[in-house]
């Protein structure tokens, strides 16, 4: 069974309980220390575009937070491990179809966040901080770096703020791998510091989209390494043997006990056989049966590690 990912935060008390389910989240706005950026996101460098090689997609800009979507469409790909180094819970392999949907093509950001926060919906990030970096969140300076800190529940707020909703297991994994057997977004090259941020050779986050040619078939950025990221599935290590082939949305989440949500794409501090596309993770959720609604029980966890993006339908 693939263990619990290492060094995870425990939550504290936020400014209020997230409400749990698919109801939005309250907060009571805490002025911030900094002036707050613009809501207009601020341009990747060139360097961040996808490189030519990559087949061009379909795009479109979020009107709410500014993200760039790309299209991936309805299709069968084939899920699960599918090289050597596959885990239990990864397999059978098994056929999927998905409907089409858009999928993010950057990880959420600090600064698209921020936005979420000052419009009233989004409780702050757990910590301000980063793995090296005493100031993170609420900068200019890492404005377009991802969010961390932000627990399962936070993760599935936003997205619904945004119009928008976390990716199921499936989605995430297909638009990573695209519809061949590749083991990594880009294809079976072993990753190296120009595809991506991990095993430590930066130490901590980089800006999103700063890894063109790690992109995958469909031009989605940064799915391998950077930051692991919450897909909306409960984590159950014997589910691929049960998945439906129509559009999968993981098993159902067991009554009474802490749920374990999956993550998936590695960070910054993993090696390479977590960087591979069927990799799974997981960390605990929220968990509505708890009474304490300030505990950690209750909230969930969360990362200098843990991110997110989200996908929509139309």
């Amino acid at each position: 069974m693939k263990k619990l990912i290492p060094t995870l935060a425990l939550i504290v008390i936020a400014t209020t309980a997230c409400q749990i389910g698919n109801s939005v989240a309250t907060s009571t706005i805490t002025p911030l220390p900094t002036a707050s950026p613009s809501p207009t996101p601020i341009p990747l460098s060139p360097t961040a575009a996808p490189p030519a090689a990559t087949p061009s997609s379909e795009e479109k800009t979020s009107p709410v937070d500014g993200m760039v979507m790309i299209y991936i469409p309805e299709d069968t790909f084939r899920m699960g491990g599918l090289d050597v180094n596959a885990d239990t819970d990864e397999k059978p392999a098994h056929k999927v179809m998905l409907h089409a949907v858009w999928m993010d093509k950057l990880e959420v950001t600090n600064q698209m966040y921020l936005m979420c926060h000052n419009a009233g919906v989004c409780d702050l990030p757990i910590e301000f901080r980063s793995e090296k970096r005493d100031k993170y969140f609420n900068t200019t300076e890492f404005a377009d770096y991802p969010v961390i800190y932000v627990t399962w529940q936070m993760a599935d707020t936003y997205c619904q703020w945004a119009g928008r909703r976390l990716p199921t297991e499936a989605e995430w994994e297909r638009a990573a791998r695209g519809d061949d057997m590749r083991t990594f977004p880009w294809g079976d090259e072993i990753p190296d510091a120009l595809r991506a941020n991990f095993d430590w050779y930066v130490r901590d986050t980089s800006r999103v989209g700063s890894y063109p040619t790690g992109a995958s078939p469909f031009g989605v950025l940064d799915m391998a390494g950077n930051v692991w990221e919450w897909v909306s599935d409960y984590y159950n290590p014997n589910y691929y043997g049960k998945s439906p082939e129509l559009n999968p949305t993981g098993p159902l989440i067991p009554v009474d006990v802490s749920p374990r949500y999956v993550i998936r794409g590695g960070s910054y501090q993993d090696v390479v056989v977590e960087l591979r596309v069927s990799n799974r993770g997981y960390v605990s959720g929220p968990n509505p049966s708890v009474k304490d609604f300030n505990s950690h029980e209750y909230l969930g966890v969360s990362s200098t590690k843990i991110g997110f993006r989200c996908v929509s339908d139309s």
